[in-house]
């Protein structure tokens, strides 16, 4: 792998991680184009890491504010009682629903993964269907959502959905970010409150797969040669990855999800005739 793959695949993760048109389908349809090899574990690890820390790095009050609320609690009994005076201050989201909630994606993962990567990872006909499907659903999800709930309106039912919804993302084309700010938009909470819950919730996935890509690459290590280009990819990521964060929050801020559901419908429909075509090649 050369440092302009490495930039480009780096650049690509952090774009669309957070822009909900699919990571996964995005590295898929440049592997087929291209006809670029998969980078490796270590690869996909440090581009995860890389995201991980723009999350980190964009939200960091509100994970201070979640550390604190948990450690502003009062021991009962070997137990922990929230206070009453941290609601309804930003730190009232409240760590351990964020963490649950990412329960149902993290088992699917491990029970899954490999079902997903042998039968899903090199199917353009399925990749395209879901990202026009979802993207549909993405639509319907901005105009039939009430939208007038705020972040720190999230009840558990809501930390409940969205978390199982984010289950989902494993299949190429779905997205993590698309599916869960969709099921954020029919709980009825605003655009940029959907977008924030769907960050907020993608930190300790997005961290699980890190950690368990590295423990895999552990048992190998690293040639000399790989390093540089995973410092590239890891970099790449981050500071795309970060700047994408506050693009989406602010454009949902004013804006409808409109222009990513087209996206999406394009991009699916492309891939589609391109395969039929025999553009894409496997």
């Amino acid at each position: 792998m050369n440092a302009l793959q490495a930039l480009v695949l780096g650049a690509l993760q952090g774009l669309t991680e957070f822009i909900p048109i699919s990571s996964s389908a995005h590295l898929l349809i440049v592997r087929w184009l291209f006809g670029w090899e998969s980078k490796g574990v270590a690869f996909d690890a440090v581009l995860h890491l890389g995201t991980l820390l723009a999350l980190l790095l964009f939200f960091w009050r509100e994970w201070r504010d979640m550390v604190k609320a948990y450690f502003a609690t009062t021991r009962i009994g070997g137990g922990r009682v929230a206070e009453k005076v941290l609601a309804p201050q930003p730190s009232s989201i409240m760590l351990w629903p964020v963490i649950f909630a990412c329960i149902p994606a993290g088992l699917t993962g491990l029970v899954f993964e490999d079902t997903v990567n042998e039968r899903f990872r090199n199917q353009p006909i399925l990749t395209g269907t879901t990202l026009i499907a979802l993207g549909l659903v993405l639509f319907l999800a901005d105009r039939m959502g009430r939208k007038n709930r705020s972040m720190y309106s999230v009840r558990t039912r809501d930390w409940l959905i969205v978390g199982l919804a984010q289950a989902l993302a494993f299949i190429p084309g779905v997205s993590r970010s698309g599916i869960t700010i969709t099921a954020g938009l029919f709980c009825g909470l605003d655009r940029e409150a959907s977008a924030r819950f769907s960050f907020l919730i993608g930190a300790p996935i997005i961290f699980g797969a890190g950690v368990y890509e590295l423990a895999k690459v552990a048992s190998h290590g690293l040639s000399e040669a790989q390093v540089i280009p995973l410092v590239i990819g890891f970099v790449s990521a981050t500071v795309v990855g970060y700047l994408c964060v506050k693009f989406l929050i602010e454009y949902l801020r004013k804006r409808s999800t409109d222009l990513f559901v087209g996206y999406r419908v394009v991009l699916g429909v492309s891939v589609i005739a391109a395969y039929a075509l025999g553009y894409i090649r496997l």
